[in-house]
């Protein structure tokens, strides 16, 4: 502190000075030395956020044993996921409905268009309930909530330091990759996992600070758990050359088995969220109950299943069970997460992909015992195969394999297996897990390299208007062409207890009327979960273009992560009126 600013406070006392003092010399070190700073806060959050991960996974690890007791009866397998999906579903409707899921999609809008903000609460429930959900056996993993968790360290410590909003949406990423590096012991995978998949952007400049934190938060897991991978995997070696034929046979599959896994959890998911809001706090209760009755009949389908993944890494695994659980852990995985429990699908995503690796292998192994690996080898591929197929971030999925085994060996059929399972998967299924569920929860993610161009032209934002007319989804087709018989609008926002759910076109609703389906509910004539919209950050011309294409004259505006809620619309006429062509009879 200056002598200036002394001499204004002569009167305070000695503790008031000695921090006043703290505190200008904090702010000093921001402006002068802002990148040591910088990189000395991710160092302290990777210890930190290494040392959170550790404490979730010990405080899963011990409810877990005191819930499952070894020798346990068969009804606790049962019970105990029925009875916490239960309590979880009432705590997670009434109290924190925010913690649902898997949390990387929030994760991203946290960095992309909330300024980097996650608060503190945020980080203690996701903690607990994550903890909570997955000792009670819901079949979903670890990580996900933990890259949340992560994030929110580094944006709490960011915020109570003083940092810029700038260098607190930096830190997101850095606390991320921290947190994926102690939970799946991988730290060069959670590196390329943070720039891919949160940041979207390989390149970014706090890759350094992303190293540093991951690195650390590496360290802090071995100083406490030890020295002891995730999975034990033996060397694997290619016994023969036609070998990359079964390993391309297994890419095919697993990116046919990635695009279903997306598209139904997907399509669940819609049909839970177009339940009325009345029934959510029972969901959950879905989910569990389904984990229960397959964890009675199956019980490596409740949890994670980390150590059934090592047993079908080093061929423990008979080739019928690993089928029997890739079609039990599909279901119990998708229902769970749909049903709105707690918890992510990174672990189950490479528990399916070893199941379907060593399913493959172990068909192959038995036609051509002399020509094929043990099907160890290609669980071990497959994890990788449905990793790149699912998260659609292949680049993770061969370092993080590649980690595993240090073994230079799997790389190449890792490669061949990864690259089909991802163009298989994303002809299937176009829209990538995350942006999906993303869209859903209403959270609606700028395309990478968006905000520079809308800086260069008009917004949406400038013209868009309160919605003067609207229509409820479960309003009748009768009753709504009779009240909007007179409306000079050609197509109205449709709500759902006040969430935006589609777009009504004037023509389906006077074409139901005349097929005589005057008491089916509007919501039935939505074609689907996707509609029409655009946001406020949108440039005017991808108003234009969406009203184009959809033969609106109208559309919705949605903000980026307001959970659906229509903030106006946005007419051609406006539209037009800003390029100066006249267009009075566009509404």
């Amino acid at each position: 502190m200056d002598s200036a600013v002394a001499a204004d406070l002569p009167d305070l006392p000695l503790k008031n000075r000695i921090g006043s003092r703290i505190a200008s010399h904090w702010r000093s070190m921001l402006a002068n030395r802002e990148d040591q700073v910088f990189l000395l806060l991710s160092l302290l959050i990777g210890a930190l956020v290494g040392l959170v991960v550790v404490a979730m996974i010990v405080l899963t690890e011990r409810l877990g044993m005191r819930l499952y007791p070894v020798g346990s009866a068969a009804w606790r397998r049962v019970l105990i996921p029925v009875g916490g999906s239960l309590v979880l579903g009432f705590l997670l409707v009434r109290f924190f409905p925010f913690a649902r899921g898997t949390a990387i999609p929030q994760t991203k809008a946290a960095v992309q268009t909330r300024g980097g903000y996650i608060s503190l609460r945020t980080v203690l429930v996701k903690f607990f309930c994550t903890a909570a959900s997955l000792a009670c056996g819901i079949p979903l993993g670890p990580e996900g909530p933990s890259a949340q968790i992560g994030a929110g360290v580094a944006s709490v410590l960011g915020r109570r330091l003083g940092l810029k909003p700038e260098k607190v949406r930096a830190l997101l990423p850095v606390g991320a990759a921290a947190a994926i590096a102690a939970a799946f012991n991988t730290p060069m995978a959670a590196v390329l996992f943070a720039l891919e998949e949160i940041m979207g952007d390989l390149n970014a400049p706090i890759l350094g600070s992303v190293v540093l934190a991951s690195a650390t938060s590496w360290m802090m897991l071995r100083l406490v758990l030890g020295n002891s991978p995730l999975f034990h995997v033996p060397r694997y070696s290619l016994v023969h050359s036609s070998e990359f034929a079964i390993y391309a046979v297994l890419g095919i599959v697993g990116g046919v088995v990635s695009a279903a896994f997306t598209r139904f959890l997907l399509y669940l998911r819609v049909q839970f969220l177009s339940l009325p809001k009345k029934t959510v706090w029972w969901h959950p209760v879905v989910g569990g109950v389904v984990a229960g009755l397959m964890g009675w009949a199956v019980p490596q389908t409740l949890g994670v299943g980390y150590g059934y993944i090592g047993d079908a890494l080093n061929g423990n695994m008979v080739l019928k069970i690993m089928l029997l659980l890739v079609l039990l852990k599909f279901f119990a995985v998708t229902i769970a997460y749909a049903t709105g429990n707690v918890g992510g699908i990174l672990g189950p995503t490479i528990f399916l992909g070893a199941m379907v690796g060593g399913s493959v292998g172990s068909i192959a192994h038995l036609l051509l015992p002399g020509h094929t690996a043990t099907a160890g080898a290609y669980a071990l591929v497959g994890m990788g195969a449905l990793f790149a197929g699912i998260i659609r971030a292949p680049m993770t999925s061969v370092v993080m394999v590649f980690e595993l085994t240090r073994d230079y060996e799997v790389i190449v059929p890792l490669m061949i297996a990864n690259l089909l399972s991802l163009f298989i998967a994303s002809w299937l299924q176009k829209t990538p897990i995350y942006e999906g569920l993303a869209q859903l929860e209403g959270i609606h993610l700028p395309q990478h390299g968006h905000r520079d161009e809308e800086a260069h032209g008009k917004l949406v934002a400038a013209i868009v208007e309160p919605a003067q007319e609207t229509v409820d989804a479960t309003e009748t087709v009768a009753v709504a062409v009779q009240r909007l018989r007179d409306s000079m609008q050609q197509s109205w926002p449709v709500l759902r207890e006040s969430v935006l759910v589609g777009v009504l076109k004037r023509e389906s609703l006077e074409q139901a009327a005349v097929r005589g389906d005057g008491m089916l509910t509007i919501q039935k004539l939505l074609p689907s979960h996707e509609f029409p919209h655009v946001h406020p950050d949108h440039p005017l011309y991808v108003a234009l273009e969406r009203m184009s294409k959809a033969g609106l004259h109208l559309l919705p505006v949605m903000d980026r992560d307001n959970g659906n809620r229509l903030s106006g619309v946005v007419t051609m006429h406006e539209v037009l009126a800003q390029y100066g062509v006249s267009d009075s009879a566009a509404l």
